[in-house]
C-alpha cells in the first residue's frame, strides 16, 4: 500500500474560490467556518489513495470577507506604522537598542491615534461647536445649530456647554476604536497556536529564526495592553481639549475656584498621560514563548480612569460661565503643530537608531540600507497629517459655504498649520514627477536592451517585432517593484523637509499661506495663493475618493476584494505597535495551516506538499517553521510568484534575511522555489541548495504551435500551476519524501492537542 500523499493549495493576494483552487466545482469543506477553512473535491472525500490528495485553504474572507471590512480604511495610517516595528534591520547583539527602536515605533503609533482624535475634537469641538455655533452669520445657514447659537439665549448657548455636547463625538470615536480592536482581537490575537507536540529535537527558540518561537503568532497580551493605552490616550486628549478651553477663561476671570478645579484637572491629565506613555514604553512583544497572561489591572483601569477624567472635564467645561463667549479659534489650536514636531523628532531618532542596528549587521540587499521603518513611519504621520488635514478642511468648507476659512470669512477655520500641509502636497508631487520619469525613461531603455535577448530562450521561432516589444516590456516592468525602496526613500525625505517647513511657516506666520505672503514679490505672492489653493483641492478631492470608496467597498463584495489585496500585503504582521491597525489575519491562518498539517501527517503518516502562490507563499513559511521538526520531515514546501526574499526579505530583513531563509532551507530540506522574470512581486529567493527553479519561460510558446494553436497569454504573476514545471516539481518533492526513509504508519486517530484537536 502506498504511502497517502496531500497537496495543501494556500492561494494569494485577492482571493479565490475553493472551485477555481481545485478546479472543480463540487466542494466540500474538510474543516474550518465560514472564514477560512479547508475544502476538498467532493470526490475525495473520505479518501487518502490515488495520488496526491488536493486540499485549498481558502483564507480571502480574513481581510475582505463582510461590509465592516471597508471601515477599515479610516485604519490605514495605523497599519503602515505597525509595518514600521517589523521592518527593523537585523543585527548582532545590542538588545537594548533593539528595544529602544519597538519603543520608538510603538510611540509614534501613540501620536497618531491622538492626532485623530485630536481631528476628531477640531471637527466637533472648534469648527461646529466653538466657531459655527458661535457666530450668527454661520447659525443661520446651518440651523440644526440653532438651538446652540448665543443669539438664541438657551442653556446650550455658553460655549462649555456647547463643547461638553460636541466631545461627545470624539469620545464616541475612540470607544468605536476601542470595539473594533476588541472583536478582533477575539477574532484573531486569540487564536491558540499549536503547542505541547513533545518534539526534542527542535534546538532552543533562541536558535531559531522568529517566525518559528512559540509566542510569534500570539500576541494577546500586547494587543490588549495597547489597547488600553491608546483608549486611554483617545479619552484623555477629548479631555485636554475641554479643560484647556475652559481653563483659558477661567484664568482670564475672577473665579478663583474654578481656576483652582482647572489647575488639578490639567494636573491629573498631564499625570495621566504619562502613565499612557509609560504603559507603551513598558512592555513590548514576548516571542519566545506563548504568554497567556493578561494585565487586567491596566487593561480595566487604565481607559477607565481616563473616561472618568473626560466626564469630570465635560462638567467641569460645561459649569455656568455667563460672560464667556467664543471668537476666533478654540485655545489649543497649536496641539498639530505640537504633534507634528514630536512625530518629526521620533522619525529622526528612529533613523538614528535604525543606522546603529544596520552597521552592526549590514546587508547588501536590505532595502534603503535600513531606513526601511524611519521612512515608512514618516508616511504613516503623512497619511495621518492628509486624513486629518483633508477632513478638517472638508468640513470647514461646508460649514462656511461660499466662504474661504481663514480668508475672512464667516469662521476662522482649521489650525493654519493644516492649511500650510495641504500646500506643500502640490510641490511633493511636483518632487516625485522627477523619479518617476527616470523610471520611465530606464524602462524603456530596459525594454530595448530586452528585446534583444527575448528570441535567445526561442531560438526556433521566427521573431516578431510586436511580440518581442510585449515580452520584453512585461520583463522590464516587472523590474519596476525593484525600485520601490529608492522612490519610497525620496517621497519620505521630502515629506520631512516640507512638513518642517510647513510648520516653521504656519508658527512664524500664524496665518495661512495665501495671507502670510502678502506683500511679497508678486510671483511668491501668486504662487503661495495657487499652491493653497491646489493644496486644498488635492486634500478634498482625497477625502472624496476616499469616502467613495469606502461607501462602495462597504455594498459591493468585487470592491472590497481590492481593499483585501491592500489588507493581504498590510495585515499579514502581528499588531505589534498600534492596536487599532486592522487585525493580523496570519495569527488565524498560520495556527489553521500548522494544525492542518501536523494532524494529518500524524494521523496518516503521509507525505504533504504545501503549495503557496504569492502572498500564500509567505504563509505557508511562516506556517512550516512552527511545525515540530518529525512533522517537517514529512512536508514539503512549494512556492510560486514568491515575494519572500524580494519584497519581504528586503523590507523585514531581520525576519525573512538571508540567514532567516537558509535556515528554512535547512530545517525543511525539500523546497522548490519557481519564479518568472515577467512576474513583478515574485523572484527567486536566493538561497543555496537547489530550491530556485527559473526563470521560468513566460509566455510558454511564442507564437503558434501545435501544443498552443493560439497565442500563449504572459502569465506574469498568475496561472503558475498551468507551466508543466510545477507538475514536475510537485511530484519531485514527493518522491523526495517517499525516497527519506521516513518510517511507515497506519492510520491512527488524532491525538487530542493543547485545548482540543483540530480536523
Amino acid at each position: 500500500m502506498s504511502t497517502p500523499s496531500l497537496e495543501l493549495l494556500v492561494h494569494g493576494v485577492g482571493g479565490a474560490t475553493p472551485q477555481e483552487m481545485l478546479g472543480d466545482p463540487r466542494t466540500v469543506r474538510v474543516t474550518g467556518d465560514e472564514t477560512a477553512a479547508v475544502y476538498r473535491r467532493s470526490a475525495d472525500t473520505g479518501t487518502e489513495s490515488g495520488g496526491p490528495v488536493q486540499e485549498a485553504y481558502v483564507w480571502s474572507n480574513l481581510t475582505s470577507g463582510n461590509g465592516a471590512r471597508a471601515l477599515w480604511l479610516l485604519l490605514l495610517p495605523f497599519m503602515v506604522v505597525n509595518l514600521a516595528h517589523w521592518m527593523r534591520p537585523p543585527t548582532r547583539g545590542l538588545s537594548r537598542t533593539v528595544r529602544v527602536y519597538g519603543v520608538l515605533v510603538r510611540l509614534v503609533a501613540l501620536s497618531l491615534t491622538v492626532l485623530l482624535v485630536a481631528a476628531a475634537c477640531e471637527v466637533a469641538l472648534d469648527l461646529t461647536a466653538w466657531q459655527c455655533a458661535g457666530a450668527a452669520a454661520c447659525t443661520r445657514s446651518k440651523s440644526w445649530l440653532g438651538f446652540l447659537s448665543p443669539q438664541h439665549g438657551g442653556w446650550w448657548a455658553q460655549p462649555g456647554r456647547r463643547l461638553a455636547l460636541a466631545a461627545v463625538v470624539p469620545a464616541a470615536l475612540t470607544a468605536f476604536l476601542w470595539y473594533l480592536s476588541n472583536r478582533t482581537w477575539s477574532a484573531y490575537e486569540s487564536q491558540q497556536p499549536l503547542t505541547g507536540a513533545d518534539d526534542e529535537e527542535d534546538p532552543e527558540p533562541t536558535a531559531r529564526p522568529a517566525l518559528s518561537t512559540p509566542g510569534f503568532w500570539y500576541g494577546r497580551r500586547l494587543v490588549a495592553r495597547l489597547r488600553a493605552a491608546h483608549t486611554a490616550a483617545g479619552f484623555l486628549t477629548v479631555a485636554a481639549a475641554l479643560t484647556t478651553a475652559a481653563v483659558g477663561f477661567d484664568r482670564r476671570s475672577s473665579a478663583t475656584l474654578l481656576e483652582a478645579i482647572g489647575w488639578l484637572l490639567e494636573a491629573t491629565l498631564m499625570v495621566a498621560a504619562g502613565v499612557v506613555v509609560w504603559v507603551v514604553c513598558r512592555r513590548g512583544r514576548t516571542e519566545s514563548r506563548l504568554d497567556e497572561e493578561l494585565d487586567r489591572a491596566v487593561v480595566t483601569l487604565l481607559p477607565g480612569s481616563a473616561l472618568v477624567l473626560l466626564v469630570l472635564s465635560a462638567l467641569y467645561a460645561a459649569w455656568s460661565r455667563p460672560g464667556w463667549t467664543s471668537h476666533g479659534s478654540l485655545p489649543g489650536d497649536r496641539t498639530f503643530g505640537v504633534i507634528t514636531l514630536g512625530q518629526g523628532v521620533l522619525v529622526v531618532a528612529l533613523a538614528v537608531v535604525a543606522t546603529l542596528l544596520f552597521r552592526r549587521a549590514p546587508q547588501a540587499r536590505t532595502a534603503l540600507r535600513g531606513f526601511g521603518g524611519p521612512a515608512v513611519a514618516m508616511l504613516a504621520c503623512a497619511l495621518g497629517g492628509v486624513m486629518s488635514g483633508g477632513v478638517a478642511q472638508r468640513v470647514a468648507d461646508w460649514l462656511d459655504g461660499r466662504g474661504t476659512p481663514g480668508m475672512g470669512s464667516s469662521i476662522a477655520g482649521p489650525p493654519v498649520l493644516l492649511s500650510w500641509q495641504a500646500s506643500v502636497i502640490p510641490l511633493l508631487l511636483v518632487l516625485l514627477l522627477v523619479p518617476a520619469a527616470f523610471l520611465a525613461v530606464r524602462t524603456m531603455h530596459r525594454t530595448r536592451v530586452a528585446g534583444r535577448r527575448v528570441m535567445d530562450d526561442y531560438p526556433r521561432e521566427k521573431p516578431d517585432t510586436v511580440r518581442t516589444r510585449k515580452i520584453a516590456g512585461a520583463r522590464s516592468r516587472a523590474k519596476l517593484t525593484d525600485a520601490a525602496p529608492a522612490l519610497l526613500g525620496i517621497m519620505a525625505t521630502a515629506t520631512l523637509l516640507l512638513g518642517a517647513g510647513a510648520l516653521v511657516g504656519a508658527w512664524a506666520s500664524d496665518q495661512v499661506p495665501g495671507k502670510a505672503a502678502v506683500g511679497a514679490p508678486e510671483v511668491v505672492e501668486s504662487a503661495a495663493e495657487t499652491a493653497q489653493a491646489l493644496g486644498s483641492w488635492l486634500v478634498g478631492l482625497g477625502f472624496v475618493l476616499f469616502v467613495t470608496w469606502g461607501r462602495r467597498a462597504y455594498r459591493d463584495a468585487s470592491a472590497r476584494r481590492t481593499i483585501g489585496i491592500l489588507w493581504d500585503v498590510g495585515t499579514f504582521w502581528p499588531r505589534a505597535a498600534h492596536p487599532f491597525a486592522p487585525p493580523c489575519y496570519a495569527e488565524r491562518a498560520v495556527p489553521d495551516l500548522t494544525w492542518r498539517m501536523f494532524t494529518w501527517t500524524d494521523r496518516t503518516g503521509g507525505r504533504l506538499v504545501i503549495s503557496g502562490h504569492s502572498q500564500g507563499s509567505v504563509l505557508s513559511a511562516a506556517a512550516v517553521w512552527q511545525l515540530p521538526a518529525r512533522t517537517r520531515r514529512r512536508v514539503a514546501l512549494l512556492t510560486y510568484g514568491c515575494p519572500l526574499e524580494r519584497l519581504y526579505g528586503r523590507w523585514f530583513p531581520a525576519y525573512f534575511g538571508p540567514a532567516c531563509l537558509h535556515n528554512l532551507q535547512e530545517e525543511l530540506h525539500c523546497w522548490r522555489n519557481l519564479w518568472r522574470s515577467t512576474d513583478p512581486i515574485g523572484g527567486p529567493v536566493r538561497v543555496e541548495g537547489g530550491v530556485d527553479e527559473g526563470p521560468l519561460l513566460d509566455p510558454v510558446a511564442y507564437g503558434r504551435t501545435r501544443e498552443h494553436p493560439l497565442p500563449a497569454p504572459i502569465l506574469a504573476h498568475s496561472d503558475y500551476q498551468a507551466d508543466p514545471v510545477f507538475a514536475r516539481e510537485r511530484t519531485g518533492l514527493l518522491n523526495e519524501l517517499e525516497s527519506a526513509s521516513l518510517p511507515k504508519q497506519g492510520v491512527r486517530e488524532v491525538p487530542a492537542g493543547p485545548r482540543g484537536g483540530a480536523g
